[in-house]
């Protein structure tokens, strides 16, 4: 039987995904109510500019007094969509207390200090739920959450930022150059005026750590992430990649240490072979690989961004914290019981793609092994190439095993000091190998 009673909603920030939800609560209004079991309503919306115009959302609802709104004590459920550390935190935490479970879209908080959230949501008994914070429309956080929970993920591979993919196809795909290809995502909208957080790694950074921490079940903040963004990829290293039978991807890499006493997270550029899947993702879409020992290998694939597909994993959440309201429970909280360490980069143990500038004459090749013999990394293939300039230098690209990344490092520095090297015109990680 169906409660009469509406289950209340307020939402915080209303803009393109904020939008969208308020669009969705409405329309879909009998079947979200037949799926919880009750109608829900939506109860107030906070937002900075109270003047704008919102289709759909009855002027009566809008309010800037966040902070009111959400201690309102008949507030069920509390959805943040406005980002950024605070005054999100002090909202979420401050709904905690009068009662009101929370939906939240924000990756840069929970990365940040998603530990505050998590220790607030259990003290007042209420619930946290977040899959809109990490791939957009794809369904990831709670697979790792629930589904995977009884097994033990060793990895987590993916292409989790949709606007960088778009710069790299663009420019594996037409040739073009990093700012070409950045015009061309910032006209088509895929770009945001100030392009940072996407194309330095921050945003995929923080997802990195909300995955790592899910799927490790350790704590792992922001700061635990070793972030390279794509903004020194030039379009000599995606010809280089295809001479390779490569592509080139920024990718978030959560591993657990082969002796499990670690982990490590990143988010860098690497080459990786055309055969492998991630290398077909294209456009803005994202793509995910989770490793479990007893699932195997898993992908997941979707739009990653956008209003309505964040919209969509903010009302999954919605459907499913309505749900344990009803019920009297709460659904999964933080998972940290392994404490375990998160390595250094220096540590983790890569293959690295190395172009350098040298000198054409006798004997150059042989330096350079000896330079990598004495760092202890073992070259895996050697293609030098002279120039038709007289210039007399040459090209020569090393391609390593693995080994660790302090080593690499070392090895890089140590290459520069050389009298017949004229310059690195480039380093690159290769993954999926």
């Amino acid at each position: 039987m169906m409660r009469t009673r509406p289950l209340k909603v307020a939402l915080l920030g209303c803009g393109v995904v904020g939008s969208e939800v308020a669009r969705i609560m409405t329309t879909h209004a009998d079947d979200l109510a037949a799926r919880i079991g009750a109608p829900v309503e939506l109860a107030g919306v906070a937002v900075r500019r109270p003047d704008r115009v919102r289709a759909g959302v009855p002027q009566e609802l809008i309010t800037t007094d966040a902070t009111a709104l959400v201690k309102r004590g008949d507030i069920d459920v509390v959805i943040e969509v406005i980002g950024g550390i605070e005054p999100a935190r002090t909202l979420i935490t401050t709904a905690f207390e009068h009662g009101a479970s929370v939906v939240s879209a924000n990756k840069a908080l929970l990365a940040e200090d998603g530990a505050t959230l998590y220790a607030a949501a259990e003290r007042h008994g209420r619930d946290l739920y977040f899959e809109a914070a990490v791939a957009g429309a794809i369904p990831l956080i709670r697979p790792l959450r629930e589904s995977l929970a009884g097994d033990k993920v060793n990895r987590v591979l993916g292409i989790v930022n949709g606007t960088t993919n778009f710069i790299l196809d663009r420019m594996d795909s037409s040739g073009a150059g990093y700012t070409e290809a950045l015009d061309e995502a910032t006209a088509l909208g895929y770009a945001e005026a100030d392009p940072t957080a996407d194309v330095e790694g921050f945003d995929a950074a923080a997802k990195a750590a909300i995955l790592a921490g899910i799927a490790f079940h350790t704590r792992v903040r922001l700061d635990d992430v070793h972030r390279e963004g794509l903004t020194e990829v030039t379009a000599a290293d995606m010809a280089s990649a295809r001479r390779m039978g490569c592509t080139v991807k920024l990718l978030a890499i959560c591993e657990r240490a082969a002796d499990g006493k670690s982990v490590t997270a990143r988010v860098h550029p690497a080459m990786i072979p055309l055969s492998h899947p991630l290398a077909s993702v294209r456009e803005a879409y994202n793509a995910v690989f989770v490793e479990a020992e007893a699932a195997g290998q898993l992908m997941f694939y979707g739009p990653g961004a956008g209003g309505a597909p964040t919209a969509s994993a903010v009302l999954g959440d919605l459907v499913a914290v309505c749900r344990n309201k009803l019920a009297g429970a709460t659904g999964p909280g933080e998972s940290a019981y392994t404490q375990l360490p998160v390595s250094s980069m220096g540590e983790v143990v890569t293959r690295y793609h190395i172009s350098l500038d040298v000198a054409d004459k006798p004997g150059v090749l042989a330096q350079v092994a000896t330079v990598f013999a004495e760092h202890g990394v073992s070259i895996d293939t050697v293609r030098q190439q002279g120039r038709a300039d007289s210039s007399g230098e040459a090209s020569l690209v090393v391609v390593t095993h693995r080994a660790p990344d302090a080593a690499l490092s070392g090895t890089v520095e140590a290459l520069r000091s050389l009298d017949t090297v004229r310059g690195v015109a480039s380093i690159m990680r290769v993954e999926g190998e």
